[in-house]
């Protein structure tokens, strides 16, 4: 055995055996809480709905906890097992080379892991989310939504692909910098692509139409000074009933979403409130703040990517037998993950902190009470467990455990 492969063994299964480990506690944990309602809410959620939101958690985390062995084993047959290494034989043989041949490579890979995957996701609509009455997607929608994902990938991924290999291939050793600066444009075109192009494509977007509700969420934005144009809901009804609200965009394509589910849940001074939430966000320009450190990710695994890329240990230790720059990148896109975990808490922490800083601004420019009263709703009605394992949450939730946030915003109520 290789030392490089040795290398990507252990910390390939140590990432899966704590991550395993991770949704053992989550399991033991929800489950010992599940016969009581947390002191907190007893007043506004009912046992019944406590022990839904347990049993789903738990669940979804099995469901995951099978999903990792199925994911492991997939990344070993396309490294170890010469799975891309066989992908990359057969473009050959078909004559193709060049960037046609990279191109083709990839976007083969990329496909490939899709469909691979898609088992999880059917039984997640179909089965999980349906047992606890929040899936609403068709058959008919699924296979819409999945094929037009596939011709997105395709569509997006063909120049994007093309023109990364284009510059590993001409622009010398600095070929990194150059590819960063490419895709770092490209997160910006996908930012202010997203809410006018790609996201109408799944989904209907429509202009809030209650008078009442946009005059007084049109004060909430002048008072913000925030230019509030148009207000949008979402047909997030048409597959799930999870309600939930989100900002995206930047520039003139900046806009503020509501889930029509979300808008069917909550009162007029609720729903101030999660604006007002949201309103943080972009006044604590924590959309450039994530994007900044996306690119700078990004950048540093270019940088490794430059360096392992013209060493032959990196291709034989992960099963590839003709080094190239395409090989490398798609050997990166594999392997990359089973590092990232580990870094996992940062991300975590960063989104939390984002998301303690809009809850200040939303108690300093609306009602505190209100954000909470409607936090409550959404747990209840996205049965979202009240007692996650500390240290599973550190890892995989980007907004902080319920009692948590909720006593942070009782004081700012109070203070």
């Amino acid at each position: 055995m290789e030392l490089f492969t040795g290398f990507f063994l252990f910390f390939l299964f140590v990432s899966l055996g704590l991550e395993l480990w991770l949704g053992a506690r989550q399991i033991i944990r929800v489950g010992a809480h599940r016969a009581a309602v947390p002191k907190d809410f007893r007043a506004s959620i009912p046992l019944r709905d406590h022990q839904k939101a347990a049993d789903y958690t738990i669940a979804k985390t099995r469901l995951n906890l099978l999903a990792l062995p199925y994911e492991t084993v997939l990344l070993l047959a396309w490294t170890l097992g010469g799975g891309i290494d066989l992908l990359d034989g057969l473009w050959r043989v078909s004559g193709t080379f060049g960037l046609f041949q990279g191109t083709g490579v990839l976007l083969c890979l990329l496909v490939a892991t899709a469909v691979l995957r898609l088992p999880f996701a059917l039984y997640g609509t179909f089965v999980l989310e349906e047992r606890f009455g929040f899936n609403r997607t068709t058959a008919a929608i699924f296979l819409a939504d999945y094929v037009k994902s596939l011709l997105l990938l395709l569509v997006i991924g063909t120049p994007l692909v093309w023109v990364t290999l284009w510059l590993m291939e001409t622009s010398g050793s600095a070929w990194w910098v150059y590819v960063w600066g490419v895709w770092t444009c490209f997160l910006f075109l996908k930012l202010w692509l997203y809410p006018r192009l790609i996201a109408p494509l799944f989904n209907k977007f429509t202009l809030l139409k209650d008078e009442t509700l946009k005059a007084r969420i049109g004060r909430l934005a002048e008072k913000c000074g925030f230019v509030l144009k148009e207000i949008f809901v979402m047909d997030g009804s048409r597959r799930s009933s999870h309600g939930n609200a989100y900002f995206t965009g930047f520039g003139r394509s900046k806009r503020i979403v509501f889930f029509d589910t979300l808008l069917t849940s909550l009162g007029a001074g609720e729903i101030e409130a999660v604006l007002a939430h949201e309103l943080g966000h972009f006044r604590r320009r924590h959309v450039p703040k994530l994007f900044a450190a996306s690119a700078i990710l990004a950048l540093a695994g270019l940088m490794a990517l430059g360096w392992l890329a013209d060493t032959r240990w990196f291709y034989s230790g992960l099963g590839v037998s003709q080094p190239s720059m395409h090989m490398a990148l798609a050997l990166f896109m594999l392997v990359a993950p089973v590092f990232v975990t580990f870094i996992r808490p940062l991300a975590s922490l960063l989104s939390r902190r984002f998301e303690y800083e809009a809850d200040r601004y939303a108690a300093a420019n609306s009602d505190a009470g209100m954000l909470v009263q409607a936090l409550v709703k959404l747990y209840q009605d996205n049965a979202s467990t009240l007692t996650p394992d500390h240290l599973y949450s550190a890892f995989y939730h980007s907004h902080p455990p319920p009692a948590l946030r909720l006593a942070r915003l009782k004081e700012l109520a109070t203070g």
